[in-house]
C-alpha cells in the first residue's frame, strides 16, 4: 500500500540544506492579513523607492483595489526604467506527462485517465529544431513530475540536445537536490523554476493527496538548492485560485525576494498562472481570480521587485497578455503547444495536454502584436559563452 507522508515530513531521497528560508517564508505568510490595511498605507506604499514587506502586503490587499491607475503608472515607470520596451519570447516544450504525483487540480494526476507518453532522445531533437525554424531562441523544458518516467539525467540530455539550438534553456520539472541541479546545470540549463502551488500548509496538504510533490519544505527550497547547484536564475510562482490568492502573492514575492538579497547574482523570475479547465475537469474554480485582480497582483510585485523578469502565459486571453506587457510583464511564451508532441506536426500529438491555453497565437503574430505596442521582441539576451 502507497504510504502517505506528512506533508512537512521529508521523503527518502530528499536532502536538506543549512538555510532558514523555509521558516522565514512561512512566518511572513503567516502573519499577513489583507484585510488589516487601508487605502492610505497603499497610497503610503506608492510614495516610497523602496518598499518593504508591509508595502508590499498593503498594495496586494483589498483597500488597493481602487489605486489600479496609480499602481500601473509606477510600475509602468519601474519596467521601462530596468527593461526598457524589450518583450523576451520564449517557447515551452513539454517532454513527458507521466506524474507520480496526486494533485487534485491538475491534468496530469497520476490518477486522472489520459494518454501518456515520454519522448525519446530523437523525437525531442525534431521537437526542438522544428521550435528553433521559427526563430525561437529560448526554450522551457518540462516533464510531469515522475522520476522513473524521466529521470535526472533523461533531463540532461534534452538540455544537451536543446544546446544545440538555443542559447537560453529552462527547466520546469520536479524539485531536486543540490547535486543533480549541479549536474544540469553542467549539462547546459540556465534556469530552474518551480511553482509552489500554495503556501497555505492545510491548503498544500488537502490539494496533494501523495507522490512527492507532497513534501512540502522540499519544494519551498527548490529554488534555493538550484541556485546552490548552480543556476543562473530561478522562478517563482503560485496557482493563483487555490487558496487566499494575496497571501499567497505575498508569500511567493517575500520567498523571490530573500533570495534575491542573499544571491544577488541570481536572476529572479516570477510568473502568475490562475487555474485553468484541463481534461476531465471543467468546474468552476471556487477561488475564482478575476482579471482585474490578477492585474493588481502583477503590478504590486513589480513595484515590490523591480528588477524581477515577469512572464504572462498562455492561460491568459490575448488582450491581457498584450494589456501587461508594457505595465509589468517582461517576458511571453509563443507559439505555445502544452500537449507531449506537436510541434513538428501539429496532429501528431502524442499525449493529452496539462491544461487548456487561452492565447494560441503563433509567434509571428506574437511578433507582430509586439511591434504594433511599439515595444522591441526580443529573441535573446544572453550570450552563453561556455556553449
Amino acid at each position: 500500500m502507497r504510504k502517505i507522508y506528512d506533508p512537512i515530513e521529508f521523503q527518502p531521497g530528499m536532502k536538506t540544506i543549512d538555510s532558514n528560508l523555509f521558516d522565514r517564508v512561512l512566518d511572513a505568510r503567516n502573519r499577513n492579513n489583507p484585510a488589516s490595511y487601508t487605502t492610505a498605507d497603499a497610497q503610503n506604499a506608492l510614495q516610497k523607492e523602496t518598499l518593504s514587506y508591509e508595502d508590499f502586503a498593503a498594495l496586494l490587499s483589498p483597500a488597493a483595489e481602487p489605486l489600479l491607475e496609480p499602481m500601473a503608472q509606477r510600475a509602468k515607470a519601474e519596467r521601462e526604467k530596468n527593461f526598457g520596451n524589450n518583450v523576451l519570447l520564449f517557447t515551452p516544450l513539454y517532454l513527458s506527462n507521466f506524474c507520480e504525483n496526486q494533485c487534485v487540480y491538475c491534468g496530469f494526476n497520476c490518477q486522472n485517465p489520459i494518454t501518456r507518453y515520454r519522448l525519446n532522445t530523437a523525437e525531442m531533437e525534431a521537437e526542438m529544431e522544428a521550435i528553433a525554424k521559427t526563430g525561437m531562441r529560448e526554450i522551457l523544458l518540462l516533464t510531469g513530475e515522475s522520476r522513473s518516467a524521466s529521470d535526472p539525467e533523461y533531463i540532461a540530455e534534452a538540455v544537451r540536445i536543446a544546446r544545440k539550438y538555443f542559447s537560453t534553456i529552462g527547466l520546469e520539472v520536479y524539485p531536486m537536490n543540490v547535486d543533480e541541479y549541479r549536474m544540469l546545470c553542467e549539462s547546459g540549463a540556465d534556469f530552474v523554476t518551480v511553482f509552489q502551488e500554495t503556501y497555505d500548509l492545510e491548503r498544500y496538504k488537502e490539494l496533494h493527496l501523495a507522490g512527492t510533490k507532497r513534501c512540502f519544505p522540499y519544494r519551498v527550497c527548490a529554488q534555493e538548492r538550484a541556485l546552490m547547484g548552480g543556476m543562473r536564475g530561478v522562478g517563482f510562482g503560485v496557482l493563483l485560485g487555490l487558496a487566499d490568492f494575496r497571501r499567497d502573492m505575498f508569500a511567493a514575492g517575500v520567498h523571490a525576494a530573500i533570495l534575491q538579497k542573499k544571491y544577488p547574482h541570481a536572476e529572479i523570475a516570477l510568473s502568475f498562472p490562475r487555474l485553468r479547465p484541463y481534461k476531465n475537469h471543467a468546474e468552476a474554480n471556487p477561488h475564482d481570480v478575476h482579471e482585474t485582480q490578477l492585474l493588481q497582483m502583477m503590478l504590486a510585485c513589480r513595484i515590490f521587485l523591480p528588477f524581477a523578469s515577469f512572464t504572462i502565459s498562455t492561460r491568459e486571453r490575448a488582450d491581457f497578455r498584450d494589456h501587461v506587457l508594457p505595465l509589468a510583464a517582461t517576458k511571453i511564451s509563443a507559439g505555445v503547444n502544452v500537449g507531449i508532441g506537436g510541434h513538428k506536426d501539429q496532429s501528431a500529438q502524442k499525449g493529452d495536454a496539462q491544461f487548456e491555453i487561452s492565447d494560441p497565437r503563433s509567434l509571428a503574430e506574437i511578433h507582430d502584436a509586439i511591434i504594433a505596442q511599439g515595444m522591441q521582441p526580443v529573441y535573446t539576451d544572453y550570450i552563453n559563452t561556455n556553449a
